[in-house]
């Protein structure tokens, strides 16, 4: 069992930066696959970012390429999300997901955990 908790949310104006984390409990992080995920008022939960375990291989989803970064600290325990040149389309609710294998993933179903969430608003 891993249990996942989000923190750095907030409010921010349109163009400024936001760093997530996601500090997971367990003594095998680095065997986990980890992602971001967001969900937005009345739309579904959507990708945003994924590591592997080691964090050498990340993905992006389209909408956030070039402006967010996903990095991990295994000794940490944590997943870090840092959210730069921020448009009021990114305001959701962020989730960071867990799977316990060394592979990342884009796809919702293949995360085993999942945190509570932390609110980020963009203000135009």
């Amino acid at each position: 069992q891993v249990q996942l908790v989000e923190s750095g949310g907030g409010l921010v104006q349109a163009g400024g930066s936001l760093r997530l984390s996601c500090a997971a409990s367990g003594r095998t992080f680095s065997s986990y696959g980890m992602g971001w995920f967001r969900q937005a008022p009345g739309k579904e939960r959507e990708f945003v970012a994924t590591i592997s375990g080691s964090g050498i291989t990340t993905s992006y989803a389209d909408s956030v390429k070039g402006r967010f970064a996903i990095s991990r600290d295994n000794a940490k325990n944590t997943v870090y999300l840092e959210m730069n040149t921020l448009k009021p389309e990114d305001t959701a609710v962020y989730y960071c997901a867990a799977r316990p294998v060394t592979l990342g993933s884009a796809s919702i179903s293949r995360y085993n955990y999942w945190g509570q969430g932390t609110q980020v608003t963009v203000s135009s």
